[in-house]
């Protein structure tokens, strides 16, 4: 039978056994289990400003962080400074005057437009009027984001996202994301022109090389190609057939990773990638996709419709969703 006693000098029960351990084994192994205990690593709360203005639609990264390192942007009247967090709670102003946020992310879409040629891929070029975004569908909240870039003459697949952390892990080399290109080349071609296009051509840039290359046939001097590469620098499958000494008559991109352009798609459309399709380009960069928030009928609920308050009136709107706040003009009835 195991005999217990208590400690004169506390209430603690002890076991009494002859292997209980010793005064200094007791502190040495307190002092192991107290180094043991890692101090848990320090997280900031919150999310950066630039990415909770960006994601409103207001400006992207970079040029919130230019309007944050001029000081016309303020955190409860506060300037913000570079590297500051918001945890939601906080009122944002620009110029002084206040900005709408949307601290929930906004339900992510993925649109797989078919550029045509003279379209480019900037906002705003004083030298060219038409842009991919002209004719895109207007967000509520945040704004499209092109996943890379064509240049004018290019046509073919390009893919627009209102999420900017899929859109650059999408762009960023470290994920290796292959893309396709249909090209249709005037001038004579070699095998050992394909084995060389493989190998690896010299740029202004750096080396370049094809992961692959396929002959699809072609009459006279033209002749169709499909070649597949894992990095998009600028024009850069251009000036890898130019090195060769052939030039490049026509060129579309025909798929980006797992997404393909869709069969019988109209030059300038675009279509919502489908719920597969958008689990298979999320899962290729390892992310998730958030799921809405939805009432009790599970409708999707606007986050523009949570903003409570006087201020809620003043909030400045992105671009595109002041577009569509503008008043109507009420039509007067003919007796």
């Amino acid at each position: 039978m195991t005999n217990y006693y208590k400690s004169p000098q506390s209430d603690r029960i002890f076991k009494k056994d002859n292997d209980l351990p010793s005064k200094e084994e007791f502190i040495d192994k307190e002092e192991r289990e107290e180094a043991a205990r890692e101090v848990a690593e320090y997280r900031p709360e919150g999310e950066k400003l630039q990415k909770v203005i960006a994601r409103s639609g207001h400006a992207s990264r970079r040029e919130t962080e230019r309007l944050i390192a001029q000081g016309r942007i303020k955190i409860d009247k506060q300037v913000a400074k570079l590297g500051d967090r918001v945890i939601g709670s906080e009122r944002i102003f620009l110029d002084d005057k206040e900005l709408f946020i949307a601290w929930e992310k906004p339900r992510q879409r993925v649109l797989a437009y078919h550029k045509p040629p003279g379209e480019i891929c900037s906002r705003n070029d004083p030298e060219h009027s038409k842009t991919i975004f002209d004719d895109l569908p207007t967000l509520k909240v945040g704004r499209w984001i092109s996943v890379g870039r064509l240049d004018i003459n290019t046509s073919g697949l390009i893919l627009l996202t209102n999420d900017g952390e899929l859109a650059n892990l999408l762009m960023h080399p470290s994920s290796e994301i292959v893309r396709e290109y249909a090209v249709r080349v005037l001038g004579e071609v070699t095998d050992d022109d394909v084995n060389q296009l493989k190998e690896g051509v010299a740029l202004e840039d750096g080396m370049a090389h094809f992961e692959k290359v396929s002959y699809q046939g072609g009459q006279g001097a033209n002749h169709w190609y499909h070649v597949t590469l894992k990095e998009g620098r600028n024009r850069e499958v251009r000036r890898m057939w130019e090195s060769l000494g052939v030039t490049v008559s026509r060129l579309q991109r025909v798929s980006y990773g797992c997404i393909k352009l869709p069969r019988g798609q109209k030059v300038g459309r675009w279509e919502d990638l489908d719920e597969k399709q958008m689990m298979e380009l999320y899962e290729s960069v390892d992310l998730h996709i958030n799921k809405p928030n939805t009432d009790h009928r599970g409708r999707i609920i606007n986050p523009l419709n949570t903003q409570r308050g006087k201020h809620k009136k003043r909030l400045v709107m992105p671009d595109n969703r002041r577009k569509s706040q503008k008043k109507k003009k009420p039509q007067t009835r003919r007796r």
